[in-house]
């Protein structure tokens, strides 16, 4: 009597054994480790993600690493990336296509220089800009397209300076304006001893031309496949509670990103305030892309005259599966 027994135990170790083998998810960030991406390191912190039976590695990002470029390669199942940098990517033929948009609102901004004389948009021709470059640069290539001033200097265009990932250019007075985000490189301004009130400050936002940021990003073939599907459904709903414990939260979920910063390279007073600042991006959304938003995106994008960032209407560039399964 005692072998079936014992081949019963075996089935149940077996069982219980592959129950326990969690999903494997590698996520690209768009970034070095900062508050930026809060929600994914609180939500490994805290066991979220195992909660949902998922195994996650969080790759942080940098100046030479594109997170298309690492999906595409195999590098990730997942991405954060900004709409713009996608949207230009599928049209190229990197079939991306968002399933969450964890971050409601653009921290997108330029600063300038109260000294320059810029109080206004219309300021800006005869002035140099600085511009991030590698797929950052679409937002403000259709701002000036709007606002129809020319790219390419002289009087009555911007002379655009490709900017470092830093704040030396405005600085070193080598531009009147620079890009910046509210959550980051403005108070990185600050802390080098400019004043607030010697700034003037230009958002998105509130220009009417803000593009989304920081969405969740797969390769269209995966989606083919309903096992990927689910994972993503328990990734994205981990994720979300990350991200409203981080904003319920901010001093803690700072410190948990600075134990997971391996440079040493972050403080703890700039990834405080920080998290602040994203958790006010963050705010009113559970996660799902808002089509009223990704139509805005695609506007702005194409309102780009002789040289849009996309020449068509995107098609398929999103779902909604995702995300109702894992809010439902």
């Amino acid at each position: 009597m005692m072998k079936p027994v014992k081949a019963a135990a075996a089935v149940l170790a077996m069982t219980s054994g592959a129950a326990m083998a969690q999903d494997e998810v590698t996520l690209q960030l768009k970034w070095v480790t900062q508050a930026q991406f809060g929600g994914y390191y609180v939500a490994l912190e805290k066991g979220f993600y195992e909660e949902e039976n998922l195994d996650v590695t969080i790759k942080p990002g940098g100046p030479d690493i594109a997170p298309p470029q690492v999906i595409a390669g195999g590098g990730a199942d997942v991405i954060v990336e900004w709409m713009p940098a996608a949207l230009a990517a599928r049209e190229q033929g990197l079939p991306l296509v968002n399933i969450a948009q964890p971050f409601k609102s653009s921290g997108m901004m330029l600063t300038c220089l109260e000294e320059s004389g810029i109080e206004s948009p219309e300021d800006f021709p005869g002035n140099t800009l600085g511009v991030w470059f590698f797929g950052n640069e679409y937002p403000f290539l259709s701002w000036m397209s709007t606002l129809g001033i020319p790219t390419e200097g002289g009087e009555d265009g911007v002379e655009v300076l490709k900017q470092g990932f830093n704040v030396d250019p405005l600085l070193q007075n080598q531009a009147a304006c620079i890009s910046t985000m509210t959550y980051n490189e403005y108070w990185q301004v600050i802390d080098a001893g400019i004043s607030e009130d010697d700034l003037i400050t230009f958002k998105y936002e509130d220009q009417g031309v803000a593009t989304l940021e920081d969405g969740l990003y797969v390769l269209e073939e995966d989606l083919e496949d309903p096992a990927f599907v689910d994972k993503m459904a328990r990734f994205v709903r981990a994720s979300m509670k990350g991200w409203k414990w981080a904003e319920e939260n901010p001093e803690e979920a700072a410190m948990i990103v600075l134990e997971y910063d391996e440079t040493g390279a972050q403080t703890e007073k700039h990834q405080i305030r920080m998290m602040g600042e994203v958790a006010k991006l963050t705010a009113g959304s559970n996660g799902a892309l808002d089509p009223a938003d990704y139509e805005r995106t695609v506007d702005t994008l194409m309102a780009g005259g002789s040289d849009p960032v996309i020449t068509k209407e995107p098609e398929g560039a999103y779902t909604l599966e995702i995300t109702d399964q894992a809010l439902n």
